[in-house]
Order: C-alpha cells, then structure tokens, then sequence
C-alpha cells in the first residue's frame, strides 16, 4: 500500500498515512480537528538504477532460460584469431 503525505492549510502539520489507492482522501488534521489538509507530492523513498528488469531475474530452474540463447550467440561477432602455416614460412635457418 502507498504512503500518503498530507499537510493542513491552518496548522501547517504534515502527517503520512498508508492508504490503499480505492480509499478516500483524509479530509480532517489529527492536531486541530478541521477541514483543510491538502495531499503533497513527494519523492520516492526508492530509485531504480541500470538496464531494467528482465523477466528471467528471479526465475528458477528451467524457467530461468526461457530466451532463445542459439540466437544470442549467432547474433555476436566472432573472435579473429590470427594463424599462420608454418610450411608456407621460411626460415632464417634453412640454406637454399
């Protein structure tokens, strides 16, 4: 359930209260007893940071590899690797 964050107009009191989202607006203060709250937006009390979530984040066994990974691999470049024939080279050694 949310944190509602709310202010009265005539006793500046600001107060949080845990209401679910079909409730009604508080409308009376706890300190002077009348109408004039006004509910204030405020930051969350949390941030979300990085690429995201992904639906294989807290799945287990053989839930977890639901994406295709054949694809993955076939879509990254492959590595070069450089190779020589050793029979095509001379050698400083050899006479001719």
């Amino acid at each position: 359930m949310p944190i509602y964050e709310y202010k009265c107009l005539k006793c500046e009191h600001q107060f949080e209260v845990i209401q679910r989202f079909s409730d009604n607006p508080v409308e009376n203060c706890p300190e002077c007893n009348k109408k004039s709250l006004q509910k204030l937006i405020s930051a969350p009390s949390f941030r979300l940071k990085g690429g995201g979530w992904y639906e294989t984040d807290f799945k287990t066994g053989s839930k977890k590899n639901i994406v295709d990974t054949k694809n993955e691999k076939s879509e990254q470049p492959k590595e070069k690797t450089k190779t020589t024939d050793q029979s095509k080279t001379k050698s400083p050694d050899t006479k001719t």
